[in-house]
Formats: structure tokens, C-alpha cells, sequence
């Protein structure tokens, strides 16, 4: 092939060129993201029970749902809860890979088949699936400039123009909004409700009868008579439509004509729907939505589309409203892949600057530098039509690939430069016989390092579509750049390289260069020398650094990804289980009157009543994002120290995201502590507060706490029945007028300015803030009259939870906790194991999140690099048709990955799913060098040279393209090593490693790689030998 390709130079660049605007074309239509989508696709349940316990979601709605799902198709794990606001949230989380679509239709199908045993006033509520990312995208608010609109009205425009916008944009999964709109609330004054001898339900009865739809129809319309000439539609009032309307309502009508009417008995006012959240923008109030995105989509792409669409709707707000994004996760997706760029630009600067110095030729030079781009551009055009991403991955791949694919270029380029110089052959002559001799080896080393990639394709879970990222990336970068070598740069080579004769003499630079080159070839070439009689040796000190290697390894920390600075943080208050709303808006200000001091600050965004662990009175949570080159750690400590002054109550946790969003809502890890043996409520939450004792005094772990809301007293309610039967009043009046009372009655609908809203019955403030209250509230009899609930009704105070959650059906808790300074994921993960193993029989833990993932990557860790290293041997055995050229080659890869192991040990890294990705690429790269060597070994020792000088003259012939491609590739991945800014952890991760790996792997592979092969080769003649 490249002989054809020497004759025929312009098809060659027909070829580059089509190569070129492929990619040219597929670039602007890539998708963006920070991270592919590695989360197991989820699918989330939502319903409501007005005013229901905790324990009565999780018995009426929540178990019936658990139920239904256990038996869905390719479901991994579900987790669901119930609070005290009568939410109910259901999460199943299916296997990778399974379509999220059709399995959000298998989870809608099976709820039909429930939705007639749900509660009534869950069904009239509605039974919500959606599937979404778990993380927020960003927070769309709404705020009043001048301040004439409230909170209550901001909500309000926002759900009438606003949310159904949002829900339109193509990659929005889920818009959570935190702001309720307007209802028609009937707070209802029990004693005139008395006084006029009412109850709850008869208002809740005389709503429903008297606001009603009416669809009267027309006269005159078929069949009619003969006579008719004129059909008229007919219209008649039925819904009620403003508070004097719904005053009017008749309750009572007597026998002299007079009546009473609503407003006799209640407040009627346009008012929220809702008062379980409220939102602020640095410490002004606001009317907020989350973004959640649906699973593969864009995120910059969706960021940009709504704010686009806010644009837009801004024209028609009302005067004084203004919108803003005050948290935003895309434009730290931006920055990291501009960072990403920024390194591979300064990756190929760094490559063509090496080629430079040891070329010593524009012309010679150019040709690596030409083939390099069209490589590239190459593999976006491919992995456009493969469906994958532009994103952090997939650039640290390209980044990595930079070093590789200039290798085959200048190999080529090197041999034709040496074969001009040594045997004065003008350029076409001497690319012909280069290429003959160096075919082989670019074949060879284009087999190996795709084929070191292949097993981290079949990886499984979120590791597996990690892995996939570098695997595409990578290998079909090497395929083009071993095309193009086979092609374009031979063609190049004898088209654009200059004879010997021609070419001007070399400056003072090169020449010195040239000079402290040949002697330092001149030394090798004795060392080797040296070495290769004493094989011995060598291969004891070998064996003791496989040694060295192995217990390194072992004690090298595990974990997961490495926690990045992402440009904000995240604070989580949870005060006591008694506190009201306004106790939490206290300590929510207190934090947002510090971020104010703060000069790296940007914006704050709360959510009042909301957060991870839990909604509730009690619960809050807080955005903030900083400006950019803020230090978060630095933020975090500074609000860990100013919270523990100024909040005396509860919990407030200041906490970095997670690496990636769709795998958890916060760094750390998180377990699921379950009762597999039904011991009861009371019983798990004994174990875990022995849980969180042991972790609180075990070193290698910190800030170990329980998600979800504490218990706390709440009232219990016994009701004689049988003594209510006897006073004729029947237990649904009974528990109707509770709920009512306490926990408000969904009535019906009613039309305000073209939106139908809800219609809400509850009983007034002032009539049940004590168990008096409660007490003193009637209801109707079966003689007519009515009966305080004080009559067949005791109270009874007594502790219980806020909240119940369950895992995988099990009752279960969620545990988050971190590291403790130095300490890694995977060992602090052991120290949970430990501790939980002294817990008492019938409880157990499960991972859960990325935690889950962690033990999946570490478990598939040691097995793919093994699988690594057996496909490159054997594609090696299939390419040489020998068992003892793959081993004299696969012997040089622990002396890669001792320089790897130590780079990161010195740094104080992990070995995370990074430091893998370079381990796998190492083996790559190590074999590479080793191949150069071996193949003219073995060509030298079949034309008759012994073992010894065989490899001596091929370690003294390659040593310039092995160290050149070698410098060029760890140059290369400099960058990323020393990093700084969006990404920096990551990139680190990746490139330490490499880094250390590439200089072992090259300046031991030179000296050891001539002794593996006198040793492996003469065993295999030795023992051929003795057959014979």
C-alpha cells in the first residue's frame, strides 16, 4: 500500500482532504457535556397525600408502588420515601443500558394497575413519572426589581408563563419547581362553623355542588322541528371565579328564606396553593425552578437554550420582573472543555517542539505536524456517527492520543531521514526501502495499541461508558494515524523532503545537539553491551522490581473519581424536627448575611423547606456559586467556621458536588444501613445511631451523618370509635374533618385569567396551633346536630419520624459520610464495612450512588488489566507467529507501571478510574518502545548476527525515534499533569501517572528490553535444540 500511495501522492490527499472536511462538518454538530451520561438511567415516582403521615404514605401509597416494581425488567435497585408533607417519592434505578423511555412506559403500565387502590385524594392529586438526572442543571428565578410584586405573585406568573416554556425545551427532563401558584383558599373559623351549627364538610359538600362546569348545549339544535330556522349555544355560570363569588356559596338555606352563606363562616382570599417551599436570591425573595435534565442530553446546549427562552419571555414580563440564573453548572462545563483544549493545543505545541529538535527540519518536521490534525478531525467525524460526545473524556483522550498518533509519522519520517543520510538515497528511493522496513513494525504497533483498548470496551456499568469514552477516543485516533502513515506521510515524504545534497548545513544548536546525542548513543550502545552479558543480574534485579511493583500497588489508596472544583458549593441545613419555617429562614439568612462579606461570592440561591436529605418546615438548602478562581475548599472552611457560630441548632453541612451529578447530590460516599430482618422503625434508627457512634470515632472517616429528617414528637390521635358510634357520628365524618382542618381538602378547580387552579379548604391560623384547637372541632351527627372530637378523641404525645425511607423495599436509612484528610474513598468505604460489621444481626449495608459504582470499577480493575495485557500478547503471538517475540515484548510492561505507581504515590493520588485509563494506555506504549527494538532484533538475528549483537545493533539503531516518540508523547502529557483551573484534579489524575509511567517505561525499556530478548530468544533456541 504505500508503495501505491508513493506513486500516486495527490489520491493521498484526495484521501486527507475528504478525511478533513468529515471532520470540519461533524465538529460544530458535536454535543457538549462536562461527562457523557454514566449514570444507570432512572426513572422517578411522584405522588401526594395531603395531610398524611409519614407512615401512612409508606403503608397506602409508597408499598403498593415497591410492589409493582419489583418485578420490571433489567430494574438494579429502587429507593423511595415518605414525609411528613405527604410526598411520596419513588426511584427505580435500572441496569446501563436499558432504554429509559420504554422503561418509564413498563413503570407507567404497572401503576395503572394500582392507581384504583391508591387513596382517593392521592388519585385526584395525580401519580407523576418522569425520568431526569438527579442533579440540578440550573435555578431559574424570578424577582421583583421594585418590589411590588410578592413572592406569592412572582409564583404565580411563573407557573402561568413560565414552567410549561421551560418543560417544552428539547433535553429538559424535569423542571422542579420550588414556588406554588395561586389557589382559592377557604380558611375556615371552626367556632362560626359551630355557631351555625356546620362542619368541614359540609363547606367541602356545597363547593363541590355549587362550582361545577356546566355544559348546557344549544337550542334548536338536531333533531328539530320543520319550523326552525336558528340553533343558539346556551351559556350558564357554574364555576365560580373570584373570592366574592365563592363567598357567596350557600351552606344553609332556612325555611324563612334566609341562608348562610361562606363568607359567614371563613376568610376567602386568592392565595398560594402551597406553603411547604419558598426561594431567595441573595437574600431577596424570589420565585425559583430547578432544570433537570433528561438523560444524554446536552447540558450547555440546554443552558443555552433556556436562557435563550427566558430572553424571550422577559419581553412580555410584567414591569419591575426581571429573571436571572443565579446557579449554573454549564458554564463550568464550558470552562473545563476550553481548559481541555487549551491542553492539547499546548500538547502539540510541546510534541512538535520535540520533533523539531531531533528532526532538525522544517520540511521533515512538518509532515508529523500535517498528519496530526487530520488524525483528529478524523476521529470526530467517526465518533459523531457513533453517538458520542465532545467532553472532558473524550479530549483527555485525543489529549493522550496527541503523543501517539505523531509516533507513526515520525517513524517513518525518522528511518527515511536515516536511510538519505547513511546510504545518500534521494527522497522517493528512500521512502520506498523505509517503508519496507519499517511496514511491519507500524503495523504491529498499531495492532497493539488498539488492541490494549479493546477489553475496556466490554466494562460494565457507569465505568464501562467511562471507559468507552477513551476507547473510542483513542483507538480510532491510532487507526488513523496509522492510515495516514501508510499513506499520506510516505507520499509526503518523497514529495516535500529535500536530497541530502540540497539541504543546508546544520546551525551551532542542532549540531551540539547532534554531538551530546551520539555520545550519550555511544554510552548506551557499552552499557548494553555490558548488560546483555550479564542477563542474569538483570533479570534478578527484574524480578525484584515486579516485587516492589506488586507491594506498591496493593497499598496504593482506591477511589472512585477525584473530587473536582466545580465553581460552587452546596449547604444543607436541618434544624430540629420541632422547628417552624421561621426558625429555618433565620439560620438560612444568617448565611446568606456571611456570603455577603464574602468577596469570592457570586450568588446565593436558597430553597426554603427543600433538600436532599428531606422536605420539611425544618429543612433548607443553598446554592452558592463563587467567581471564577474562588478556592471552594477555602469557602467551605471559611462557612463551616462562621456556621458554627452563628447557628446553634440543628445541622448545617457545607459540602462540595459530586465528580459527576447523575451519580449522587454530594462528594463522599453514601450507603443504605437496611433491616433485612423486619426489628422495626425503632429498631434501625438504634443502629444507626450505633452506626454513626462507631464511624464518629473511627479516623479514617469524617462528618459520617444520616440523610433524611430526625424524628420528633408529634401527636398521636385515639379515636373510641365505638363511643363516636354511639354519639352517630361516623368515622369518615371524623377523619374528613381532620384532615380538612389540619392538612387542607383539594375541593375542585375554578378558572382564573385562562388557567384552571385549585380550590383549597383548611381551617384559619389561630384555630389550630394547640391541641385545644383540635379538640374543640365538631362534627356532624347522624340527629342533625354536631359533637367536639374532644368526646371520643384523646391525644397522646409521643416520638416518631418526619420522614421513612426504604431500599430496595426494605426499611432502610441513608448514610453519607467523607474521607478524612488523606485518606481515600476506597479506604474509608473498608472503614464503613468494619464498622457496620459490628452492628447487631438483621441490619446491613448496601452501597448506593457512586459509592456502587466505586466497588464495580475497583472489582473490574485488576481483571481488565489483565485482560489488557493478554490481548496485546496474543495479537503480538498472531503477528510474529511466536510465543517468545509477544514475551520478550510483554516483559517490558511492569517497568511502565512501576513509574506510573510511583508518580502517583509521590503526588499523594489514588488509583481511581483515571489512574487506570493511563495503566491501560501504559501497557500500550511500553510494548510499543519494546517492539521497535525487537522487530529489527529479529530481522538483524535472521540474517545471521548472534543474539547478543542482534540486539545490541537494534537498540543502538532505534534508540533516537524510541527516545524522540517517547519525549514527545510524555512532553505531551505535561499539561495535563500540571494543570490548573476548571478540571485540574482530573487531568492530574490522568497525566501523573502517564507521566511516570512514559519515563520508566522508556528509560528502563532501553536498557532491558536487548536483555529480554537475548534471554527469551535464547531460551526458545536453546530448547529447539535440544528437541532436535
Amino acid at each position: 500500500m504505500p508503495r501505491f500511495f508513493i506513486d500516486r501522492p495527490v489520491f493521498a490527499w484526495v484521501i486527507a482532504i475528504a478525511i478533513v472536511l468529515g471532520g470540519i462538518i461533524a465538529l460544530p454538530k458535536m454535543p457538549v457535556a462536562r461527562f457523557p451520561s454514566v449514570a444507570p438511567p432512572s426513572v422517578s415516582i411522584f405522588a401526594t397525600y395531603p395531610g398524611a403521615t409519614p407512615q401512612t404514605v409508606n403503608d397506602s401509597v409508597v408499598s403498593l408502588i415497591e410492589r409493582e416494581l419489583s418485578g420490571v425488567k433489567n430494574l438494579l435497585y429502587f429507593t423511595s420515601s415518605a414525609d411528613t408533607s405527604g410526598g411520596a417519592n419513588v426511584t427505580a434505578t435500572f441496569r446501563p443500558g436499558t432504554n429509559v423511555e420504554l422503561a418509564q412506559v413498563d413503570v407507567q403500565n404497572r401503576l395503572k394497575a394500582i392507581e384504583a387502590r391508591l387513596p382517593q385524594a392521592v388519585r385526584q392529586g395525580g401519580v407523576t413519572v418522569e425520568s431526569a438526572t438527579s442533579g440540578f442543571l440550573m435555578i431559574v428565578s424570578l424577582m421583583s426589581e421594585d418590589g411590588r410584586r410578592d413572592e406569592v405573585a412572582l409564583a404565580d406568573y411563573m407557573n402561568r408563563s413560565v414552567i410549561d416554556e421551560l418543560k417544552r425545551i428539547p433535553g429538559v427532563g424535569r423542571v422542579q419547581n420550588f414556588s406554588a401558584e395561586r389557589a382559592m383558599r377557604i380558611w375556615l373559623d371552626p367556632a362560626k362553623l359551630t355557631g351555625y351549627g356546620l362542619t368541614a364538610s359540609d363547606v367541602t359538600a356545597a363547593i363541590g355542588d355549587q362550582n361545577i362546569q356546566i355544559a348546557p348545549g344549544s337550542l334548536g339544535t338536531e333533531p328539530t322541528t320543520q319550523e326552525q330556522r336558528v340553533t343558539v349555544p346556551v351559556t350558564a355560570d357554574g364555576q365560580l371565579k373570584t373570592p366574592e363569588d365563592f363567598g357567596a356559596i350557600i351552606l344553609k338555606a332556612k325555611a324563612d328564606g334566609s341562608s348562610v352563606t361562606l363568607d359567614k363562616v371563613a376568610r376567602i382570599e386568592l392565595g398560594r396553593q402551597s406553603f411547604g417551599t419558598a426561594t431567595r436570591e441573595n437574600g431577596k425573595e424570589a420565585a425559583s425552578a430547578a432544570i433537570q435534565l433528561s438523560p444524554g442530553a446536552n447540558a450547555v446546549a440546554v443552558s443555552k437554550a433556556v436562557k435563550a427562552r427566558m430572553a424571550e419571555l422577559s419581553g412580555s414580563f410584567p414591569q419591575g420582573v426581571s429573571w436571572s440564573a443565579p446557579f449554573d453548572t454549564a458554564p463550568y462545563v464550558k470552562i473545563s472543555i476550553e481548559k481541555v483544549l487549551h491542553t492539547l493545543v499546548e500538547a502539540m505545541i510541546l510534541v512538535f517542539l520535540v520533533m523539531y529538535l531531533f528532526l532538525q527540519k522544517v520540511r521533515y518536521t512538518l509532515i508529523p505536524a500535517i498528519v496530526a490534525p487530520i488524525a483528529l478531525l478524523g476521529t470526530i467525524a467517526v465518533m459523531l456517527l457513533a453517538g458520542f460526545s465532545i467532553n472532558v473524556l473524550t479530549m483527555f483522550g485525543m489529549v493522550l492520543a496527541i503523543g501517539i498518533i505523531v509516533d507513526d509519522a515520525i517513524v517513518v519520517v525518522e528511518n527515511v531521514e536515516r536511510l538519505m543520510h547513511k546510504e545518500n538515497l534521494p527522497p522517493r528511493e528512500a521512502t520506498i526501502r523505509a517503508m519496507a522496513e519499517i511496514t511491519p513494525a507500524i503495523i504491529g504497533i498499531t495492532l497493539v495499541l488498539s488492541a490494549v483498548f479493546i477489553p475496556m470496551a466490554f466494562a460494565s456499568g457507569s465505568v464501562g461508558t467511562i471507559y468507552r469514552q477513551f476507547t473510542m477516543a483513542m483507538a480510532v485516533s491510532i487507526l488513523f494515524s496509522a492510515f495516514l502513515a501508510l499513506t499520506l506521510t510516505p507520499a509526503l515524504c518523497a514529495t516535500l523532503l529535500k536530497p541530502v545534497e540540497r539541504e543546508r548545513p546544520k546551525n551551532r544548536v542542532f549540531q551540539a545537539f547532534d554531538h551530546w546525542f551520539e555520545r550519550v548513543t555511544a554510552r548506551y550502545e557499552d552499557w548494553v553491551g555490558k548488560l546483555v552479558k550479564r542477563t542474569g543480574r538483570m533479570m534478578a534485579i527484574f524480578a525484584l522490581l515486579i516485587g516492589l511493583l506488586g507491594i506498591a500497588f496493593v497499598n496504593l489508596p482506591s477511589s472512585f473519581l477525584p473530587e473536582e472544583d466545580q465553581g460552587y458549593y452546596m449547604t444543607t441545613f436541618q434544624l430540629p424536627a420541632d422547628a417552624t419555617a421561621n426558625r429555618t429562614l433565620e439560620a438560612v439568612t444568617a448565611f446568606e448575611r456571611f456570603a455577603n462579606t464574602r468577596p469570592g461570592v457570586q450568588t446565593t440561591q436558597a430553597v426554603l423547606g427543600f433538600g436532599f436529605s428531606g422536605s420539611g418546615a425544618n429543612a433548607a438548602m443553598i446554592y452558592t456559586m463563587l467567581k471564577p478562581g474562588t478556592d471552594v475548599r477555602k469557602e467551605i472552611a471559611a462557612a463551616d467556621a462562621a456556621m458554627a457560630k452563628a447557628v446553634h441548632e440543628g445541622t448545617v453541612m457545607n459540602m462540595m458536588p459530586p465528580a459527576i451529578d447523575e451519580l449522587g447530590t454530594s462528594s463522599g460516599f453514601t450507603l443504605q444501613l437496611e433491616d433485612r430482618a423486619g426489628k422495626g422503625r425503632e429498631a434501625l434508627d438504634a443502629a444507626k445511631n450505633q452506626l454513626l457512634e462507631l464511624a464518629a470515632g473511627n479516623p479514617k472517616l469524617k462528618d459520617v451523618y444520616a440523610d433524611g429528617l430526625p424524628g420528633g414528637t408529634n401527636v398521636r390521635l385515639d379515636i373510641d370509635r365505638a363511643k363516636a358510634r354511639a354519639m352517630g357520628v361516623s368515622f369518615t365524618a371524623i377523619t374528613d374533618m381532620i384532615g380538612t382542618a389540619l392538612g387542607s381538602a383539594y375541593v375542585n378547580d375554578f378558572p382564573n385569567q385562562g388557567r384552571l387552579q385549585q380550590v383549597i379548604v383548611q381551617a384559619d391560623a389561630p384555630s389550630r396551633m394547640n391541641l385545644d384547637d383540635l379538640l374543640a372541632l365538631r362534627v356532624a351527627n347522624s340527629a342533625g346536630g354536631t359533637v367536639a372530637l374532644g368526646a371520643f378523641v384523646t391525644p397522646k404525645w409521643q416520638n416518631g419520624p418526619l420522614q421513612l425511607s426504604n431500599y430496595n423495599g426494605y426499611p432502610a436509612i441513608s448514610i453519607t459520610g467523607s474521607p478524612a484528610s488523606g485518606v481515600s474513598s476506597g479506604d474509608a468505604m473498608k472503614a464503613m464495612e468494619a464498622v457496620a460489621a459490628k452492628l447487631p444481626d438483621g441490619f446491613g449495608i448496601d452501597w448506593t450512588g457512586a459509592s456502587l459504582q466505586e466497588r464495580h470499577a475497583g472489582a473490574q480493575g485488576p481483571l481488565l488489566l489483565a485482560l489488557s495485557m493478554l490481548v496485546v500478547f496474543l495479537v503480538l503471538a498472531a503477528l510474529y507467529e511466536s510465543w517468545a517475540i509477544p514475551a520478550s515484548v510483554m516483559l517490558v510492561v511492569p517497568l511502565g507501571l512501576i513509574g506510573a505507581v510511583a508518580a502517583v504515590l509521590l503526588r499523594g493520588m489514588d488509583n481511581d478510574i483515571f489512574f487506570r485509563v493511563g495503566l491501560i494506555t501504559i501497557i500500550g506504549l511500553s510494548a510499543k518502545n519494546a517492539i521497535l527494538i525487537v522487530e529489527f532484533a529479529k530481522s538483524y538475528r535472521e540474517e545471521g548476527m548472534s543474539l547478543r549483537d542482534a540486539a545490541l545493533a537494534a537498540a543502538k539503531v532505534r534508540l533516537r525515534p524510541i527516545v524522540m516518540t517517547s519525549l514527545a508523547f510524555t512532553l505531551g502529557v505535561m499539561p495535563l499533569m500540571l494543570a490548573r483551573g476548571a478540571s485540574a484534579e482530573t487531568q492530574a489524575a490522568l497525566g501523573t501517572g502517564v507521566f511516570g509511567g512514559m519515563i520508566t517505561g522508556t528509560v528502563l525499556a532501553i536498557l532491558f528490553v536487548p536483555v529480554f530478548f537475548v534471554v527469551v530468544l535464547g531460551l526458545v533456541e536453546r530448547m529447539r535444540g535440544a528437541r532436535a
